[in-house]
């Protein structure tokens, strides 16, 4: 039986499993059905919840895919509400053990079913073989790439995942649907990419749309807001504290040029459920057959 709990941040949707209490699993087989919106709980993509070092926790994320993520912004902010309700921890502010490094999370306000968040990501990471993307130079702020016959100029950033972001004069006619499989797949990336198109409102204020690697297009993503936040810093000289507005919501971002990137949202949960699932034996027959 696999208790869990369905969370959103912003939009952004999981399901959120103790990992030392669920039945052996291989969750790269088992993703893809769990996640499967019209035959599964619906989802994009499963984070487990575990014991980390020095009394800190761990989280891994399973793409809607089956494909393993370093990390997402959002989903560690599902995972502080879940690990609280859970009581994994009693404390708000958690170091957690992710693909992507050492991560921090303080929980703001906590009041039933809705959280506040706010996550220290630690620094993006420019260099090309950080991201990685294979471009020259130090820094990878003007790549030129043709993806589905669109001619785009490419900020890539590395935020434990690779992002690359494309500045357009609106978001909401924008062909992601076509265009972000041909970003995400691009030989420029020989780990895919997550590709965000954003809108400068004003220095204040981004508007994105994101197609996430393993996934699709989503109604938010954490990490991606973070890169775009530190590209439109970069090349489109914005504050330091900035408002991305994605389709799930509004996430705060703090990155005032140098060191850490902030992100601040919301958490929620959904429901609660349980299911019948196979054992890991049986998952992988099941994967081999199909």
């Amino acid at each position: 039986m696999l208790q869990f709990d369905k969370i959103e941040g912003t939009g952004n949707d999981f399901i959120v499993v103790a990992d030392e209490a669920a039945p052996p699993l291989d969750w790269s087989a088992i993703a893809p059905p769990l996640c499967d919106r019209h035959h599964g709980v619906g989802a994009d993509g499963i984070l487990l919840v575990g014991s980390g070092p020095d009394g800190g926790l761990r989280m891994r994320l399973f793409n809607a895919d089956g494909s393993e993520a370093e990390m997402c912004g959002n989903g560690i902010r599902c995972t502080a509400k879940f690990a609280l309700d859970h009581g994994l921890t009693t404390r708000r502010s958690v170091d957690w053990e992710t693909g992507a490094g050492a991560i921090h999370t303080d929980v703001l306000a906590l009041d039933g079913d809705e959280a506040h968040v706010r996550v220290d990501m630690g620094a993006p990471r420019l260099r090309p073989s950080d991201i990685p993307v294979t471009a020259d130079g130090d820094a990878a702020l003007d790549v030129a790439v043709e993806a589905a016959g669109q001619a785009l100029t490419l900020t890539c950033v590395g935020m434990g995942n690779p992002h690359a972001v494309a500045f357009v004069d609106s978001v909401a006619g924008f062909p992601l649907d076509v265009v972000g499989p041909a970003v995400e797949n691009h030989p420029l990336f020989p780990r895919r990419t997550n590709f965000e198109v954003v809108e400068v409102v004003d220095p204040a204020h981004l508007r994105m749309r994101v197609w996430e690697r393993g996934v699709g297009e989503t109604q938010a993503c954490g990490t991606g807001a973070c890169a775009a936040a530190v590209a439109a810093r970069l090349v489109r000289d914005t504050a330091a504290e900035v408002e991305v507005r994605v389709p799930g919501g509004v996430l705060q971002l703090g990155w005032d040029g140098s060191g850490a990137v902030f992100l601040t949202g919301p958490a929620r949960t959904v429901y609660r459920g349980r299911l019948e699932v196979p054992v890991a034996a049986e998952v992988k027959e099941l994967a081999q057959a199909g």
